[in-house]
């Protein structure tokens, strides 16, 4: 039995599409569910993560703020109730996240309050006195008892609290009471409400979570879920120190994607443990996989008869050169012609020996297009210095020699200007790009060769230098005294004389860390040291955690 070549040849193509495009079809579902897992997973968890930040930023705040508080003269050495009372009802008109404010003598009993609240009442049994006379303590999320009745309550809905409280020490070293204070819950809300309205239109569905530590309760959440407990693997995950994503089941039966964060403290305050978990749905987050399933389906049908056609042609154009060659040979049998003509190649190939060259040309020409902005990519359009991928490349191979020569050290300044933003709100944003440009040409001048200079946004530059392992402190201090005289100097600004300062903090690499992404960090620290301290001074960062600081 036998075929036609070019049936034989339009069967194959179409057998040949079929396959391909059933399993490009599966690969390309396979790929896009795991990929899109990932990056909505990805999502999730920094969400969670920058959200635990906010609520440990927000009470390491609240807790400095008391212990500035504590420490004023005021309350230190006064037995003037009535100034004490003034300052507290400030500072709350300051700060509403606080909703009461007392002082209480050493039995606990209320001296002074915001808005005279429980003012002569007895605390010496409650937690906030308890803990507060011994040492700092701050309290996990609780219900009002005391001040349920005596606070406004607009919302009608419990009201909750955090705890901060410290003793009150005089200048003899002495206990003299307690200041104590009570946060609304509501700045959680507020919070959550913040980085519920970052998602774009298209992200539904997605929920926000606080779980406690001490019984993983969820203290805050959608309705119906506050006060539930949550024996969930993300939060005994994140309870453990791992932070990240899951698919998971929930106790409601489904099946959701869960971004989970542990919140544990900032800076000096330790943090209450609280874990935020953001999740969304699996079959809403991966429902635009069902459109690309239908998508594939359809695209494979009309590549089958896009390949049937293609087959057709090309066994078409295949066969008749043997047709002819055919013809011409039943033609030679009854001698009606006496010899056959050469059959010569495909006009086609060359055609397309022609586009191929055209498009390696093209391709050769993209890549130097390619090279050329790949070399702009590393340089700041405004300031012409070297940017963040600048300093990744510079960091790669400086490292790397580092080690090979280590009688050298590697020293971080971090640089913000002092008195740019006025600059920029004064003249305009067009003056502070001036401004900007002529600080990179100062910063310039001092660079060395192996050295090197980075904007890394906005006011903010980083220079790494090579300073000797003996005196890898000094000689970064000498060079940053020369950057502060340098841009104290005055520039001018559309004809006016204009003054600006800078801080800068700095760190020594393999000295305070040998991770360079931590020595940023370290320097980005010793920074608001410097900011801290009055700015316009250098301060470095130690490895006691403890600043040094100069002019």
């Amino acid at each position: 039995m036998s075929f036609k070549l070019r049936t034989v040849l339009v069967v194959v193509f179409i057998v040949l599409s079929l396959v391909l495009s059933g399993t490009l079809g599966w690969v390309m579902n396979r790929y896009a569910v795991n990929s899109m897992k990932e990056e909505i997973g990805d999502s999730l968890f920094s969400t969670a993560h920058n959200t635990a930040d906010k609520l440990d930023n927000f009470m390491w705040s609240r807790s400095g703020e008391m212990d500035l508080l504590a420490q004023l003269p005021v309350l230190r050495n006064s037995n003037n109730m009535n100034e004490v009372h003034d300052m507290l009802d400030q500072l709350q008109s300051s700060f509403p996240s606080f909703s009461w404010i007392g002082y209480t003598d050493l039995h606990g009993k209320v001296m002074a309050s915001t808005d005279n609240i429980l003012l002569g009442k007895d605390l010496s049994e409650r937690p906030v006195y308890r803990e507060g006379i011994k040492k700092k303590f701050i309290g996990d999320v609780h219900d009002a008892v005391l001040l349920a009745k005596l606070l406004p309550n607009p919302s009608g809905e419990p009201l909750q609290f955090v705890d901060i409280s410290l003793p009150v020490i005089n200048n003899k070293g002495q206990k003299v009471g307690v200041l104590a204070a009570h946060m609304s819950w509501d700045w959680a809300r507020e919070v959550k409400q913040s980085v519920m309205e970052s998602f774009q239109q298209k992200d539904k569905d997605i929920e926000v979570m606080i779980v406690s530590q001490k019984d993983q309760v969820v203290l805050l959440g959608p309705d119906g879920m506050v006060g539930q407990k949550l024996p969930l693997s993300s939060v005994k995950k994140a309870q453990s120190g791992q932070s990240g994503w899951e698919l998971e089941q929930w106790p409601d039966g489904h099946t959701y994607l869960t971004g989970y964060a542990y919140g544990d403290g900032y800076m000096d305050y330790p943090g209450l443990g609280w874990t935020v978990l953001v999740r969304q749905p699996e079959s809403t987050a991966l429902a635009s996989i069902s459109d690309m399933n239908i998508f594939t389906m359809i695209a494979g049908m009309i590549a089958t008869i896009v390949f049937a056609l293609i087959g057709w042609f090309l066994a078409n154009k295949i066969s008749l050169p043997i047709r002819a060659l055919t013809h011409r040979a039943d033609r030679l049998s009854e001698k009606e012609i006496f010899d056959i003509p050469v059959q010569r190649g495909f006009y086609e190939i060359e055609i397309l020996s022609r586009s191929l060259r055209a498009m390696v040309t093209s391709l050769m020409q993209k890549d130097v297009e390619l090279d050329q902005m790949q070399a702009i990519a590393h340089y700041d359009h405004l300031t012409g210095l070297p940017n963040r991928n600048a300093l990744e490349t510079y960091l790669e191979s400086t490292l790397a020699e580092h080690e090979d020569n280590p009688s050298q050290q590697l020293s971080f300044l971090y640089i913000d200007l002092d008195g740019f933003k006025k600059v920029n709100d004064t003249l305009g944003h067009q003056a502070g790009d001036i401004l900007l440009q002529k600080v990179a040409q100062r910063l310039s001048s001092l660079s060395k060769d192996k050295d090197i200079t980075v904007r890394l946004g906005g006011d903010e530059f980083l220079v790494v230098l090579h300073t000797s392992q003996d005196h890898p402190y000094d000689e970064a201090r000498a060079y940053g005294e020369q950057i502060i005289s340098l841009l104290n100097k005055p520039f001018v600004l559309e004809y006016q004389k204009i003054h600006i300062g800078c801080s800068i903090g700095g760190a020594v690499y393999m000295v305070d860390s040998d991770n360079p992404i931590e020595i940023v960090r370290m320097a980005d620290q010793a920074l608001y040291q410097s900011k801290r301290a009055g700015k316009n001074r250098i301060t470095f960062y130690n490895a006691d955690s403890l600043p040094q600081s100069a002019m």
